[in-house]
């Protein structure tokens, strides 16, 4: 949400105490929980929590040379704007001896916080954090071992100041690497257990408009999966009212401190090109077959592929009960079982916007109404809601371009995808919101011909394991940390570590 703003001139004030008895005109006794708000009326820090370290001996395994990144299979450019904040570019796969295309670009272009509540003071409430306050333009500059963690990259960053003079955001985006636990195993029998660990490449920026502290994170994975999560903290928007009272719109999170239900409803928008710029769009779901000739047993289920061919076909809601994903296939190329090669674009599915039709920023925010929307690539469509959703018309950005409705079969093809917590907030968000993770996956669906992480190193560290000579490995002298301490803990028998099992 951004900061504060005067609600429209000539707003009439009815008298709302007597559905509001909290709002009593006049003043409040003043809200102790609000003096809470400094860290350091917390009290002492705690000493229980022992250090993490985090070392990489030998340097990351990534490579930037000016804004190209090179990691693993994946590659890259990253860029920066004043509204979207964080943008990638042109970013691939290798395979073999080939770059293989994923995406042209891919960014958050908008966000819009949508208020509940039906106050005088806040019924006007619709920020757009990126299309009005610009998230790039309030990007931190980031800290290491705050904001990021490990053998970090750092990308300085330029906007514009309100005057039009270049200003520099110096560590506006931090990249580096993170263990991410188990990417795969199997224990055969009579053999020894084979097991793989994932690890992620981070690019990340924070951004702070007003009260509200956003986290845009990409995360590049071993086996071709690219992740988007956005993290929200910072302090809920808080007004004074009278202890115990109730409010429909707004529960009390605090004596005396109360704050209006809310959404955070962002829209990536990813300009796929899955092996190229012919792709076509499709929805996938599970399907139940009634029993009878074809589930004769009634265990049998199946799934749907259904093609979306044009732009208004493509504005779809998701729905988890049937597992429903959008899949972006090559319109040519195809893998080795013969199929063509494609992404699936996985959504969480949460609630979409909240707002009646007949409101203004329903109109203002109409591309928070789908959870999909599909449409063939244009240079200037780049922001959902349009350039100016301050100031245009209702229905600007996605409903204007899709009422053309052009075909979306076989062309350079453009997901948008709303995601993003409902906030109904509580006790624990007093008085700074601890971060409310939110996102989705772009995860290959084909486009590999089979599990591209199956080169990976075994860790030479792995606990109760031994050594590939045979011997005891790290757990001899406790170097993977199983058998630190006064007790073995890693349930090998054979471990020599010489003290007793736990």
């Amino acid at each position: 949400m951004g900061p504060p703003d005067r609600g429209p001139r000539g707003a009439r004030r009815p008298d709302r105490t007597a559905r509001h008895p909290h709002r009593r005109r006049g003043r409040h006794p003043r809200a102790r929980a609000a003096r809470q708000l400094r860290p350091r009326r917390a009290g002492p820090a705690r000493t229980s929590l022992k250090p993490i370290e985090i070392t990489q001996p030998e340097g990351p395994s990534f490579s930037v040379d000016g804004s190209l990144v090179q990691w693993e299979n994946w590659k890259f450019r990253v860029g920066f704007t004043q509204q979207e904040g964080l943008v990638l570019n042109q970013i691939t796969w290798r395979d073999g001896d080939e770059d293989r295309s994923v995406a042209h670009r891919a960014s958050v272009p908008e966000m819009v916080v949508p208020y509940g509540d039906t106050s005088v003071s806040r019924f006007w409430i619709s920020y757009f954090d990126a299309g009005e306050y610009l998230l790039g333009k309030n990007a931190n500059s980031l800290a290491l071992g705050c904001d990021c963690l490990g053998v970090i990259h750092y990308f300085d960053e330029f906007v514009a100041d309100d005057h039009g003079n270049p200003v520099k955001i110096p560590q506006a985006i931090c990249m580096h690497e993170e263990d991410y636990g188990i990417l795969w195993k199997h224990s055969e029998l009579g053999a020894a257990p084979e097991t793989r660990r994932s690890r992620r490449l981070v690019v990340s920026y924070f951004a702070t408009v007003g009260n509200y502290d956003y986290g845009f994170f990409w995360y590049f994975y071993l086996d071709g999966s690219i992740q988007v999560e956005a993290k929200a903290t910072g302090i809920v928007f808080a007004g004074a009212g009278i202890p115990g009272s109730e409010d429909p719109h707004g529960p009390e999170i605090a004596p005396g401190i109360f704050t209006p239900i809310h959404q955070h409803l962002f829209c990536a928008r990813i300009d796929a090109a899955i092996d190229g710029e012919d792709n076509t769009l499709h929805e996938i779901e599970a399907v139940r077959i009634p029993t009878g000739p074809e589930n004769p047993r009634g265990n049998a289920f199946t799934w749907s592929d259904t093609q979306l061919r044009t732009e208004r076909e493509a504005q779809r809601i998701a729905n988890g009960l049937t597992g429903r994903v959008w899949e972006v296939r090559s319109a040519h190329r195809t893998n080795y079982v013969g199929k063509p090669t494609a992404y699936w674009l996985i959504p969480e599915g949460k609630m979409l916007l909240a707002a009646q039709p007949e409101s203004t920023v329903h109109g203002r925010a109409n591309f928070a109404t789908k959870h999909l929307w599909g449409t063939r690539f244009e240079p200037e469509e780049l922001y959902p809601a349009g350039d100016y959703p301050n100031a245009h018309a209702p229905g600007a950005g996605l409903p204007e371009w899709t009422a053309q409705d052009r075909s979306i079969d076989g062309e350079d093809l453009v997901l948008w995808h709303t995601f993003g917590p409902t906030h109904i907030p509580r006790t624990e968000d007093w008085p700074i919101m601890p971060v409310d993770y939110s996102g989705f996956w772009f995860k290959p669906h084909g486009f590999l011909d089979q599990n591209p992480a199956m080169d990976l190193p075994a860790d030479a560290r792995s606990c109760g394991t031994g050594s590939a000579e045979g011997g005891s490995g790290c757990c001899a002298d406790g170097g993977c940390g199983c058998c630190s301490g006064d007790a073995c803990r890693c349930g090998n028998a054979a471990c020599a570590c010489g003290k007793p099992r736990a």
